[in-house]
């Protein structure tokens, strides 16, 4: 009985398996570049929020707070501060203890 056909298909089921595995790391590799950007983005309008909302409001911003609020990358600590400059009288009531 010839059984060449059946070396044939796994051959060419092995090749499927390498394209597949390139394509699923490159997929792999766009889509953490993608959420990398996202976030990377979402903290760069949450940072900007923040002194938005400080300027929009007449408030100077000290050179030490914002290299504070543009070196912070945490998102919820970005939010508690933008909640804060609505009504706070000095830049720097934006911070609390749990901030440090």
């Amino acid at each position: 009985m010839d059984l060449s056909f059946y070396a044939f298909i796994s051959e060419e089921i092995r090749k499927e398996g390498r394209v597949d595995g390139r394509l699923g790391s490159y997929l792999g590799a766009y889509l953490e570049g993608y959420l990398e950007g996202y976030l990377e983005g979402r903290i760069q309008a949450a940072t900007e929020g923040v002194l938005i909302v400080l300027d929009a409001r007449g408030i100077p911003v000290p050179d030490h707070v914002r290299q504070r609020v543009t070196h912070t990358t945490d998102l919820d600590r970005l939010r508690r501060w933008h909640y804060r400059a609505v009504t706070v009288p000095t830049a720097e009531d934006i911070f609390t203890a749990e901030d440090e």
